[in-house]
């Protein structure tokens, strides 16, 4: 048992650590990210978020296909909430949660102020688990409810870093597509 606690011990700083680094590579795409910027699409079919008379619609993709396009940078923001809140209340609340229930905030500022709350609030599960905790699948419900909660931190991790990166890639197509 002493191994697997000296490991979970590792584990642990290592998931904070890396989620830091995607933290700090989301918020250097965020800069400076106008409405406009977030709200352009590449592409008519590309995943994007769009105000209706009842409210703003939210695209979900049918399938994955390369096709489709690049989503806009909204639609990117609108997805980090979606994973975030759906991963704080699958793996630590009721577990109800429906990405119909997962509204587009409105603008870029309210996006990165939901953004920013669900980022504290998981950093904070993160400190607060032991060591057995992320060997255990107690707090593993979504997405990866066979695995441990340390495979579970580590996906939502790669999903920071990949959504961080298509802000990137989406404001690089705006500012070199968008004249």
């Amino acid at each position: 048992m002493r191994r697997y606690k000296q490991r979970g011990i590792i584990m642990k700083e290592n998931i904070l650590f890396q989620l830091d680094m995607c933290w700090q590579l989301y918020l250097y795409h965020m800069n400076d990210l106008k409405e406009a910027e977030a709200l352009w699409v590449f592409n008519s079919s590309g995943l994007q978020v769009y105000k209706q008379e009842e409210g703003w619609c939210i695209d979900w993709p049918e399938t994955e296909s390369y096709e489709s396009g690049p989503p806009s940078i909204a639609w990117t923001l609108w997805h980090i909430i979606y994973w975030w809140s759906t991963a704080l209340d699958y793996n630590f609340d009721k577990g109800t949660l429906k990405k119909e229930d997962i509204p587009w905030p409105g603008s870029v500022e309210k996006a990165k102020a939901t953004i920013n709350f669900l980022h504290d609030k998981w950093v904070s599960y993160l400190i607060d688990l032991s060591d057995a905790d992320y060997l255990s699948k107690q707090y593993a419900k979504w997405p990866l409810s066979d695995r441990n909660f340390s495979d579970t931190a580590l996906w939502l991790n790669g999903e920071l870093m990949k959504n961080a990166a298509e802000i990137g890639y989406g404001r690089f197509l705006y500012r070199t597509c968008a004249k």
